[in-house]
Parts: structure tokens; C-alpha cells; sequence
């Protein structure tokens, strides 16, 4: 599905279909793509269709990368049809589970909330944000639905803002306020005969959708390909007519840094790096029935990969690992001045 195909428009179990069928062909990416598939069947209102492949993720032999967000879209999905019981054991469960990820936490407070447990939502909300953000300096973008939640239960409890309603606030960058936009106030607006009240109630809703908007519709980043050491030995010795293209490890690390800093300074917004193993390379060459020793097919490699939800965001968030893998912070490694001014 074209990211700009109107939800209308969309055969859900078809596009379901279509990515258990890619998930097939692209096993290593197969949590991604079934997750998706089990969203279009959620849509489609195949509630039950959509367990069975969450069910599939949490019983796979391989294990998972992300365990406890399948676990949270099970949940919110089984509440929907009447599987109450079950959902709440798996919604104490994630909570016990104490996930380093904002996702699940997210998810199983919004299911709380949507059943008008605010209460439980709001020391969800609660938990994961203490858990996720205590002596953080800069709030990660991923923990932002975590506050703005948080939020928004908060005054539907009728609860005086407290430091973390604060940061809140300060990270949400709309004309509506978050106050305006959590007021549980604003229903009775939407029943009123005065034009004015009803137009400022429209400009808040329009607020509101454009933050949730950009929220869910990140654009697929511009990917620059990495190869980690042992895969960019394999790849030269096994494909000889690349060794042009990496003359070493070390200068494919600089040439990296090097493009993409020149990509952000030219005003290229959501870059990324995705990570290439040689057999998922060989696989893709096979399916655009080419050989892997083509060089031209390293930049269609790198944006298919970043289709497929692999890439990720460059820079990394302050404190946060250098993309190359050396387990330094990212401001001790390729983030210097020095690595800057090499660039």
C-alpha cells in the first residue's frame, strides 16, 4: 500500500494477505510485516484473524525483537471482542514485565483508557513514563505519545499539573495547548448552536489530528547502507568487483558520516542507516535477478531495507550508541568535532 492511499481505499485483507505472503519471503522481517498484517485485519474487523497472527509472533522458535509490544496489541486487540478477562492478564503482565520500550506502555494504557479505566490508564501512563525518563536530560521522540497520554488522562481526572505535565507541555509544539487539547470540556462544544464555539472546537480537532497525524505517518528515512566488519569482509571476498566501492572498513565508516552529514547540511530531513547482512544482499539480488556484484543494486538494497522498517534514525538521540556498532556513545565516537570536522 502507497503511504498516500486513502484508508477508504484500502482492501485491508488483501493488504493483509500480501504481507503474510512478504513475510514469507523476507523472514527476517517477518515481526514487522505480520505486525502490519495483523493491523490491516484489525481494520478490517477480523479481530479474531488478527490474534491468530499474534498468537504465530509470540510462539515462533526464533524469538522476537520486540516481545512485549506483541504482547500489548494482542491485549488491546482481545478487549475489543469481548475477551476482557485475558486482556487484562496480559495488561498486568507487560506492566510486571517493566519494558525498556514506550511502546507497550502506550498501548496497553490507551486500551485501559478507551475502557474508561482511567485510573488504571493513568498509573500506566505513570509507570512507564517514571521507568522510561527519571534523569533523562531530552525526552526521546518515541516517549512523547507516553506524556502526551499521561496528559490527557490526567484531565480527564480533574489532577493539577505536576512536573511531568510540565515537560509535556514543553514538548508539544502546536497553537492549540495541550490543556485546550485534553479539555474534557470539549464535548459539550460540539453540541452547541454558536458558530463561533463550534469553529474554535474544528481548530482544535484540526490541531489535534495533525499531531496525531504526524505521530503515525514518519516518511521512510533517506538510508544510507552499513555493513558491519564481518559482513563487509564476507561481501569483498565473495564479490571481488565491489572491493571498489569499500577499499576498507574503516573508510566505509567515514564515508557514512561523511554523507550524511552533507545530506543534513543540504536540508534532507529523516535520515537513517540500515544494516546489511551478505544472504539478505544475495536474496535481493536473486529477486531484481541480478548479481550481488552489481554496484548499482547497493542503493535499491539500502531503500528496501529502509521499506521494510529497518532503518534507523540519524544522529542517534544524545547518550545513545554510535551506529557503528563500536559500544561507544555516539558523542564519544563517529559524533566528535573531530569526526565533524573530517566530514
Amino acid at each position: 500500500m502507497r503511504p498516500d492511499t486513502p484508508a477508504e481505499n484500502v482492501d485491508h485483507a488483501a493488504e493483509a494477505a500480501r504481507l503474510e505472503r512478504t513475510a514469507g519471503l523476507y523472514p527476517e522481517d517477518a515481526e514487522a510485516l505480520l505486525l502490519q498484517a495483523a493491523a490491516h485485519l484489525e481494520l478490517s474487523g477480523d479481530r479474531p484473524a488478527a490474534t491468530t497472527l499474534y498468537d504465530r509472533l509470540l510462539s515462533s522458535s526464533d524469538g522476537l525483537e520486540n516481545p512485549y509490544l506483541v504482547r500489548a496489541l494482542k491485549a488491546s486487540n482481545l478487549w475489543e471482542y469481548d475477551h476482557e478477562a485475558e486482556a487484562r492478564a496480559i495488561i498486568d503482565g507487560v506492566r510486571t514485565s517493566a519494558p525498556r520500550d514506550p511502546a507497550p506502555w502506550v498501548i496497553v494504557a490507551e486500551a485501559l483508557e478507551s475502557h474508561d479505566e482511567l485510573e488504571a490508564a493513568h498509573e500506566t501512563f505513570t509507570e512507564g513514563t517514571k521507568l522510561l525518563l527519571t534523569d533523562v536530560a531530552e525526552p526521546p521522540y518515541a516517549t512523547r505519545p507516553l506524556l502526551f497520554g499521561r496528559h490527557r488522562v490526567r484531565r480527564m481526572l480533574g489532577l493539577t499539573h505536576d512536573e511531568w505535565d510540565g515537560v509535556a507541555d514543553t514538548l508539544h509544539s502546536f497553537s492549540v495547548s495541550l490543556d485546550e487539547l485534553h479539555d474534557p470540556k470539549r464535548i459539550w462544544s460540539l453540541g452547541s448552536e454558536n458558530p463561533a464555539e463550534l469553529e474554535a472546537e474544528i481548530n482544535r480537532l484540526r490541531a489535534e489530528l495533525g499531531a496525531y497525524r504526524e505521530a503515525l505517518s514518519r516518511p521512510f528515512p533517506v538510508a544510507v547502507l552499513h555493513w558491519p566488519a564481518g559482513e563487509l569482509s564476507e561481501l569483498v571476498t565473495d564479490y571481488p568487483d565491489l572491493a571498489t566501492e569499500y577499499p576498507s572498513y574503516e573508510a566505509h565508516l567515514a564515508t557514512i558520516e561523511t554523507s550524511l552529514r552533507e545530506l543534513a547540511s543540504s536540508g534532507t530531513p529523516n535520515l537513517g542507516i540500515v544494516t546489511g547482512t551478505v544472504p539478505s544482499y544475495e536474496a535481493f539480488a536473486a529477486s531484481e535477478g541480478s548479481s550481488p556484484s552489481d554496484a548499482t543494486l547497493l542503493p535499491q538494497y539500502a531503500t528496501t531495507l529502509a521499506a521494510r522498517g529497518r532503518a534507523e534514525a540519524w544522529p542517534p538521540q544524545r547518550g545513545a550508541g554510535c551506529w557503528c556498532g563500536s559500544g561507544r556513545a555516539y558523542g564519544e565516537c563517529h559524533g566528535t568535532p573531530e569526526a565533524a570536522a573530517t566530514a
